[in-house]
């Protein structure tokens, strides 16, 4: 406000010399002083924007821009001296009218980034910056959502990222701190990052039933029906899992047993694929057999279609 003041007084003031002339004398210290202010809250005005930008308080930036505009106010003194000094009696009203427009867009500009601040905004520059360091992180397919408020003088971040769904638990946190590292690296200001993990969006026409939690003596993990590049599959991943474990679904049919032997995808023991996919309708009683050289077991489940999609 004080700024936007100071814009509306020095308009009206060179207005009204452009109606109302008035002679200027004692050009020579009218000049000495318009430098020596000019210098002077030029000289605050840098160190009060540089300081609040190194504290991302965006007052502090607007108090170092109502200095600058005191030191354009000088700067217009100087000038129309010199116009009036060369024989341009009107330099310094239109001077004048000049540096009440620099002061408009100064205002403009700190209007804004306290306006920002005030409505919880943050700068478009801060949500590319989020999504430029996830890129940096093997491991993250896609940021669904990226969110930044400020609190005082620090930066609160919220991501939600996916991630490949092989990923094993201990894996995918190792890939959310790493995020957070790349955050804190891209951006000075943050003072807390959270980084969540999401389920990729269905596509297609998949309509997979709720997985199966398999916690056996052999293994321990997670059964489901997936959609790869090649259709939809068997997926057991496991977390636990017996030395030279062999996976296998059996599905109780009317026609009959189906069967599905499911092998290391990649050379990963921790994640095991069908290669080929179950037959409709995805709504059938099943076993999951485990074995080892040692031993076995037979793990019987169900699945179920989701509601409006039994076939």
């Amino acid at each position: 406000m004080i700024i936007l003041f100071s814009a509306l007084v020095a308009g009206y003031q060179a207005i009204n010399r452009l109606i109302n002339p008035e002679p200027i004398s004692h050009l020579g210290w009218l000049i000495a002083a318009g430098v020596i202010g000019f210098i002077g809250n030029e000289a605050v005005a840098v160190f009060r924007i540089r300081v609040g930008r190194e504290i991302n308080s965006a007052a502090l930036i607007a108090d170092g821009f109502h200095a600058r505009t005191d030191g354009l106010t000088s700067l217009a003194v100087v000038a129309g001296a010199i116009g009036v000094w060369l024989g341009f009696p009107i330099a310094d009203p239109i001077v004048g009218l000049l540096i009440t427009v620099a002061i408009f867009g100064i205002v403009w500009q700190s209007a804004r980034s306290v306006l920002t601040r005030m409505l919880d905004g943050v700068e478009p520059g801060i949500v590319d910056e989020i999504e430029h360091a996830a890129a940096h992180v093997k491991g993250i397919d896609k940021v669904t959502e990226a969110k930044a408020r400020w609190l005082g003088h620090k930066l609160h971040v919220d991501v939600a990222v996916v991630i490949d769904e092989s990923v094993l638990l201990a894996e995918a946190n190792l890939i959310t701190a790493k995020l957070q590292d790349e955050l804190f690296a891209h951006i000075p200001a943050l003072a807390v990052a959270t980084v969540r993990i999401v389920a990729p969006e269905p596509q297609g026409h998949h309509h997979a039933p709720d997985p199966f939690r398999v916690n056996g003596k052999l293994a321990q993990g997670l059964l489901e029906i997936v959609d790869t590049a090649d259709g939809e599959r068997f997926r057991l991943r496991v977390s636990r899992h017996a030395e030279g474990l062999s996976a296998a679904v059996a599905i109780k049919r009317d026609a009959g047993l189906e069967q599905h032997a499911l092998f290391p995808v990649a050379g990963d023991h921790h994640l095991l694929q069908s290669v080929e996919a179950p037959a409709e309708p995805h709504e059938f009683d099943a076993e999951l057999v485990l074995s080892n050289a040692s031993d076995s077991e037979r793990l019987a489940f169900k699945m179920l279609e989701p509601a409006g999609h039994h076939h």
